[in-house]
């Protein structure tokens, strides 16, 4: 009987812990930085003036992590590696704008236990040729997926913080 409750305890114990829990990583930042720009440009960064961090509050819903912002630029092009919660964890996604438009949007690190559905292409290309309207809102609408809401959330607040920074940035 002590063997049978031994096991049982030791089920429920690993049924609790959060095994399911890990970083699923589909592209390391540096090799999507390495994809894009084939010379591998070195990291610019943009500090975040008082302006530029209310801005980015009202667009995040919350502060800045971060006084400054890396991001790689070469000729018309910016590369921008943000990082936002969806439901309970961080998402790692890189935006890639051309013309205050979004070029690519890829999900490189996706944490949460739910919601991975916005890494697909099919979800990502609705975010190309997107730009921001001058209320810092994006120009479209982007269609939602079930079971994902909080993650697509996340992504729009992410696409809007990459064109309002590269916007910061070309002003600077």
């Amino acid at each position: 009987m002590k063997v049978f409750i031994s096991i049982i305890t030791l089920l429920a114990a690993l049924n609790a812990s959060p095994l399911y829990a890990y970083d699923r990583v589909y592209q390391a930042p540096q090799d999507f930085i390495a994809e894009i720009f084939h010379s591998s440009p070195s990291a610019e960064l943009l500090w975040l003036s008082r302006e530029v961090q209310a801005d980015v509050s009202r667009i995040l819903g919350h502060p800045p992590g971060q006084l400054r912002q890396r991001y790689w630029k070469e000729g018309a092009r910016t590369l921008w590696i943000m990082e936002e919660i969806g439901k309970e964890d961080v998402i790692t996604a890189g935006f890639v704008i051309k013309n205050q438009r979004i070029e690519l949007a890829r999900v490189l690190v996706y944490r949460e236990s739910r919601g991975m559905e916005v890494r697909h292409p099919a979800f990502l290309k609705q975010y190309v040729g997107v730009a921001l309207t001058a209320d810092q809102y994006l120009d479209r609408n982007i269609d939602g997926i079930s079971g994902a809401t909080l993650s697509v959330h996340a992504m729009g607040r992410m696409a809007r913080a990459a064109l309002y920074l590269d916007q910061a940035s070309r002003s600077k």
